[in-house]
């Protein structure tokens, strides 16, 4: 079985990026990192598919998380485990 693939979309100088990343790699998740400082066209995709404009956003297998708030928010009601779990 196979952690589900995660995405974090971030900006360079972002420190919720930095915390999500933190958060992350402290559970042992492996993710995929897209800087959208060096990929600006996927910007404009992300905010039509999030409805957000902030980075970072953060997507676990097709569920989107939302940002670091929505991602520690999950840890602190012990759900983060459960999503990152092979399924």
């Amino acid at each position: 079985m196979k952690q589900p693939k995660v995405l974090i979309y971030t900006s360079t100088i972002c420190p919720y990026c930095t915390m999500a990343k933190r958060l992350l790699t402290q559970k042992g998740a492996h993710f995929d990192e897209v800087n959208l400082d060096k990929h600006p066209e996927l910007r404009h995709e992300i905010m039509t598919q999030t409805k957000r404009r902030t980075v970072p956003q953060i997507f676990i297998g097709q569920r989107h998380i939302g940002g670091f708030d929505d991602l520690y928010a999950l840890e602190i009601n012990n759900k983060l485990d459960t999503l990152l779990s092979p399924a």
